[in-house]
């Protein structure tokens, strides 16, 4: 019998937490966090977790600093839940080391699917064969998910993994927001998704790019979309 998924639910309110259970535990193992701290703790004793489903505003610690500490320690997909649907709070979320964003209120479906595809996207990406990619520097090995620049580890959340080994798969060739989008997140492209895929490519920039503002790796083709030589 395959094992479940492991999902840890991070929300200060115990209903929340009820409700998310209540959807989550047929088909998968769950966990529960209080708050921040109490969610960074429970990853650093449990690196097997395979996904967290994280409510930004919560007191002691709040989600996007227990995201970017959790990325300290782990690669596992992050899915924030927030009452904020503003663009520059989606951008935070994204910037702090999110994979995905769910605004409340939301419906069973939709946070199901995200669940379903952000596990989908970990494991697949997780169990690729071997395979090692060297360019300017940079060394890539799909198999060990693994990343290094001039012999210096790089951290990469899932998403920018993905990213990153779906434009290597393309190499040479432009790859539009949308197929981005679309191979990435399995989700239909819609107004918005740009900036979704926009934000994480300059993250990614960032961590392997000896000057993100003028990079060499991933070129911006003006009008149509990214590219590796």
């Amino acid at each position: 019998m395959e094992e479940r998924s492991l999902i840890l639910i991070v929300d200060d309110d115990p209903d929340i937490r009820k409700v998310l259970y209540m959807l989550l535990r047929d088909n998968y193992a769950v966990a529960e966090a209080a708050d921040g701290t109490e969610a960074v703790r429970y990853i650093g004793q449990h690196p097997e977790t395979d996904l967290v489903v994280l409510d930004v505003m919560m007191p002691v610690m709040d989600g996007f600093e227990a995201c970017d500490r959790i990325r300290a320690l782990s690669n596992v997909p992050i899915l924030f839940l927030t009452a904020k649907s503003a663009e520059a709070d989606r951008i935070s979320a994204y910037g702090s080391g999110g994979d995905d964003f769910l605004s409340k209120p939301f419906s069973q479906g939709e946070f199901l699917a995200k669940v379903s595809s952000l596990l989908r996207r970990y494991k697949q990406y997780r169990g690729k064969p071997d395979s090692a990619l060297t360019l300017e520097g940079l060394e890539v090995d799909l198999n060990g998910r693994s990343v290094k620049s001039n012999g210096r580890e790089i951290t990469l959340t899932d998403t920018e993994f993905a990213i990153l080994e779906h434009l290597l798969k393309n190499r040479g060739k432009t790859v539009t927001a949308a197929d981005m989008y679309e191979a990435v997140w399995k989700e239909r492209f819609l107004p918005g998704s740009g900036n979704t895929v926009m934000v994480h490519v300059l993250n990614l920039r960032r961590k392997i790019e000896e000057n993100p503002s003028n990079p060499r790796i991933i070129r911006t083709v003006w009008g149509k979309g990214y590219q590796i030589d």
